[in-house]
């Protein structure tokens, strides 16, 4: 199989353009969300039948804690129950479910929920479901630095140790694969503070279609534009 054919092992999505999508006919901010949670479950489903083997969703980020009070408590009510809902499905698609951001940061009844759903999933094999929940990628990468610089101060680790592959130790997931896909939905082209450290090669595609009109038919779309593209990783592909 040639570098072109290989499916996209990890798929990072952007979800935007749920308040668009709203206003666009008329309705409210909270049915274009509760609209982006039922493409949630249908994006994930499609993900896992293709065998993808992680799915990150940039959920919620640190930026929209300025969104309207309202908003807000409506976005972590639906969070909760979405992941109320879900477990069925993650349990029957094997789905391993976790999650990045500081969620120490969240409402106490969405923190309790998400643990009970990341415990009953942690033992499954299938798909894992990454939700990037009070997430920046900024964030991320100086939390991970204060981390090191406490293993330095207390001498468990010494500058010549810190390297790129020790530096993603220190990660929300360590170990993570960087994302081949980034698709970002609602056309804005831009990435927004997501995954900063991971996407250094990632293969970016976006649409101007918003999230909750995003499905299988634009997904596999977005996979087979993947597919034709050469990755090179700062190298030469030889025919």
């Amino acid at each position: 199989m040639t570098e072109k054919a290989k499916m996209p092992s990890h798929i990072a999505i952007i979800l935007d353009g749920n308040g668009r999508w709203a206003k666009q006919r008329g309705l409210t901010r909270i049915m274009g969300h509760t609209k982006g949670a039922d493409a949630v479950t249908k994006v994930t489903r499609h993900c896992s039948k293709k065998k993808v083997k992680q799915l990150t969703l940039y959920a919620f980020s640190q930026e929209n804690w300025k969104r309207p009070k309202l908003e807000i408590k409506f976005l972590m009510r639906l969070l909760k129950k979405y992941l109320i809902r879900e477990r069925k499905e993650i349990e029957e698609n094997n789905i391993r479910l976790t999650a990045i951001g500081r969620i120490d940061r969240l409402p106490a009844d969405v923190i309790k929920e998400l643990s009970i759903s990341l415990e009953k999933s942690k033992n499954n094999t299938g798909m894992i479901l990454c939700l990037a929940l009070n997430y920046g990628g900024r964030s991320e990468i100086v939390d991970a630095a204060k981390k090191i610089a406490q293993e330095v101060k207390s001498g468990k680790m010494g500058l010549e140790d810190i390297t790129e592959e020790s530096f993603n130790q220190y990660l929300y997931m360590p170990n993570m694969s960087g994302p081949d896909l980034l698709i970002r939905t609602g056309g804005e082209i831009r990435i927004s503070n997501f995954l900063l450290w991971e996407i250094s090669y990632t293969e970016l595609w976006f649409t101007k279609t918003c999230w909750p009109d995003f499905g299988e038919k634009e997904l596999d779309e977005a996979i087979k534009d993947y597919r034709c593209r050469e990755r090179r990783f700062g190298g030469v592909i030889r025919g």
